[in-house]
């Protein structure tokens, strides 16, 4: 009932105008028609067996392939079933931050679709592209589900295998963003980012480019790797121009058009590759901003130490409440291991008669 106060009261803020952001729709309820389901259960409902099963209550022991062992006993369990007809199980637990040694050097990330990331250093991170390189099945796929009867078991046969080939392309494409997002944070104290306008470029000729590059999955990643591991991360505010500006004597030299990825600084003359200058502008910004303080470090907080910021939960996960709020900063009071951070872990369900 809470849930939907706050929807109706959201629906009708923005329809005031009095609530900022985008425009929010009506609250839409749950269907059993719907793509992805989900509940939530708390510890009475659910225990874990010794034989590597999980009970969980009016369904019996499930047969689950574990992901990685659960480094405490869980306080909620999420089931969720994708539009493929998967199952996961994600376990929430309390954990101390795994906080890795201190760095001297720092990165800025310019996002594109040419290279996914330029970095500051000039290293870049090639798009994999995975949804372009599925194209061709999924048509074939696509083309065969249209031809289906409506209403019919093959048409419902043609649907599931649709979704598991777009469910192989999600995956893939998230399991390379975890490999890319831990490396980063790893090789660096602190990343900065521009906070990017998804949600306009995916209306754009370019929408099937930016949607399949997933920027918003990413920098969230690093958001809250950062946050668990101690690092600093900040985002920069998509109105600076990082492409503009020379790096090198700080001269803006004006807006250019996508096609230009090379240009001469007119006050200092040096020559700049487009990418490589606005991940250098970027990290720059980052650094000024750090500075001064509007990224909550231990250094530039008065309530370093005191506080227990919280680390964001994973998007993927169902049910994982957000505030709206994103954190960007190192942990405040490591010295003191006041900081209990949040893992969600998720494991897939086996349903041994299932078609391969």
């Amino acid at each position: 009932m809470l849930l939907d106060v706050l929807a109706d009261k959201n629906f009708f803020d923005s329809v005031k105008g009095t609530r900022q952001g985008r425009k929010v729709g009506p609250p839409r309820y749950k269907s059993k028609k719907d793509t992805r389901q989900s509940v939530r259960l708390n510890t009475n409902a659910f225990s874990l067996q010794d034989d590597g099963t999980v009970y969980v209550a009016k369904v019996g022991n499930l047969k689950v392939r574990w992901s990685r062992r659960l480094p405490a006993a869980p306080t909620s369990l999420t089931v969720t079933k994708d539009s493929s007809g998967r199952y996961f199980l994600s376990f929430v637990v309390d954990t101390e931050p795994d906080i890795l040694p201190g760095l001297e050097t720092e990165a800025g990330l310019d996002l594109g679709l040419s290279a996914f990331a330029v970095l500051s250093d000039g290293s870049k991170i090639d798009s994999p592209r995975f949804l372009r390189r599925a194209e061709k099945k999924l048509k074939r796929l696509q083309r065969e589900l249209s031809r289906k009867a409506k209403g019919s078991k093959n048409r419902a046969k043609a649907r599931i295998k649709v979704a598991r080939q777009h469910a192989r392309v999600a995956d893939r494409r998230r399991d390379w963003h975890h490999k890319a997002s831990t490396q980063i944070i790893r090789d660096n104290q602190a990343v900065y980012v521009e906070d990017l306008a998804v949600s306009g470029l995916g209306r754009t000729r370019l929408a099937k480019s930016v949607h399949d590059a997933g920027w918003s999955a990413f920098v969230g990643m690093l958001e809250y790797k950062a946050v668990k591991h101690g690092r600093t991360f900040a985002k920069v505010n998509r109105a600076f121009p990082s492409s503009q500006v020379c790096s090198a004597c700080g001269f803006r030299d004006g807006p250019k058009p996508l096609h230009v990825r090379q240009w001469t600084c007119g006050e200092c003359g040096t020559v700049h590759e487009r990418d490589h200058n606005a991940a250098r502008n970027v990290l720059f910004e980052g650094r000024r901003i750090v500075a001064a303080g509007r990224a909550e470090t231990p250094n530039a907080s008065w309530s370093a130490g005191k506080t227990r910021t919280k680390v964001p939960a994973q998007r993927v996960e169902a049910g994982s409440p957000r505030k709206g709020r994103t954190t960007q900063a190192e942990i405040p009071g490591l010295q003191a291991r006041e900081h209990v951070n949040v893992d969600v872990m998720r494991i897939h369900v086996v349903d041994e008669s299932a078609e391969p």
